[in-house]
């Protein structure tokens, strides 16, 4: 079983959609190392050498900022953006769309379960 980056790859998946289980790696990134290291893309997970294993990490390693240092970069990032107040801080903060979506139907991945506000009984 490869492990690269603190991350288990899926045996029987093709190392080029194995990749992209890391995070910060897409499928366009994920190709582009394969061709640097020149692995075939074709090739399955269990069917890389320890070699291959080696030669894809060092260069995730050298080239790519992946898993936990990525994570604590986009927090700092959002962190960074509600302290100076900023339009999209502000919605980080109150837990709204940050990307200019309407909130008057929809948006309810972000603003949770609906609440009904109604008239209470007299």
């Amino acid at each position: 079983m490869a492990r690269i980056a603190g991350v288990d790859l899926p045996k029987k998946k093709r190392i080029e959609y194995g990749l992209t289980y890391i995070y910060g790696i897409g499928l366009t990134t994920s190709r582009k190392i394969l061709n640097s290291v020149g692995i075939s893309l074709d090739k399955r997970v269990h069917e890389l050498t320890e070699d291959d294993v080696a030669a894809i990490r060092n260069e995730i390693q050298n080239n790519y900022q992946v898993e936990g240092d990525l994570r604590k970069k986009v927090a700092m990032d959002i962190k960074s953006l509600m302290d100076l107040g900023s339009y999209r801080g502000l919605r980080h903060r109150r837990g709204l769309p940050v990307r200019g979506q309407k909130t008057k139907t929809n948006a309810r991945t972000r603003k949770g379960r609906k609440k009904t506000v109604g008239s209470a009984a007299k």
